[in-house]
């Protein structure tokens, strides 16, 4: 869906993890961010996020339009700090005390969807909500490493 052939291409350029990230097609399927490989997504190693998980997706819906309102709407980057706010309020997961920070974890370590938008949502974006096996998910990315 949201991966192409420019992928690859781009992908190639530069980065000489490209042989080794060979599953950068499953990983941005369905996020429509398959043409930023280019950009190292996909293609590192670590990454620094924050999330919000909510066993309802009535309730992960909540907390998607506090954020849009008070920036995503805007086109606007949410602060952490005000993404802590409201993983503070909405987060079940016992993350949400600290904010829903994870801090840095590597590639293998998160299960199945939630790596996949993990690593390929770019550095200071919030993702939109996603279904896993724990529950309804939604990501802010604060960073990326090799």
């Amino acid at each position: 869906m949201g991966k192409d052939s420019k992928s690859k291409e781009s992908g190639g350029k530069g980065k000489g993890k490209q042989a080794a990230g060979g599953s950068d097609d499953n990983t941005a399927k369905g996020k429509g961010k398959g043409g930023k490989a280019a950009d190292g997504l996909g293609t590192c190693t670590y990454v620094k996020a924050r999330h919000i998980l909510c066993e309802k997706q009535g309730k992960i819906n909540e907390a998607y339009k506090k954020l849009q309102d008070g920036w995503l709407s805007n086109g606007d980057k949410v602060p952490p700090a005000e993404f802590a706010k409201i993983a503070a309020e909405y987060s079940e997961c016992p993350s949400g005390k600290k904010g829903g920070d994870l801090g840095w974890f590597p590639r293998g370590k998160m299960a199945g969807p939630f790596q996949e938008v993990a690593f390929n949502t770019p550095v200071g974006v919030t993702s939109a909500p996603f279904k896993s096996t724990h529950g309804y998910h939604i990501i802010l990315s604060e960073g990326r490493k090799n």
